[in-house]
């Protein structure tokens, strides 16, 4: 994934609706601390791992989701969510979102899909 230059910012609230369209979690909170473990973004891309679109193939169990990828916004490690991932299961996109905000992390609009 490159290194995309880094967009305005906005702590992720608790009162907003989830949202539709891509956006990125990135690894800094409202007040500009760098988010650690170093690893976040692996780690939380690993849990949503087995939330794929059928049809697989050998090895598929081995990647990523396409709707939750580690990344790079800025200096700042991400994890680029596709809403999509609520078709398959909707608790992931909550859990995504929830975990941003239970962390006080900045989501940001993705220019592209994740």
């Amino acid at each position: 994934m490159s290194s995309d230059p880094p967009l305005p910012i906005a702590a992720a609230a608790a009162a907003e609706p989830l949202p539709t369209s891509p956006f990125r979690i990135v690894g800094v909170t409202s007040a500009g601390t760098p988010f650690r473990p170093s690893d976040w973004a692996d780690r939380l891309a690993g849990v949503m791992a087995a939330f794929k679109p059928p049809g697989g193939g050998p090895g598929s169990h081995l990647h990523f989701s396409p709707f939750a990828l580690p990344g790079v916004h800025g200096e700042h490690k991400c994890v680029c969510v596709d809403p999509a991932i609520a078709q398959i299961e909707p608790m992931a996109l909550a859990f995504l979102v929830n975990f941003a905000r239970d962390n006080d992390l900045v989501l940001v609009p993705s220019s592209a899909s994740a």
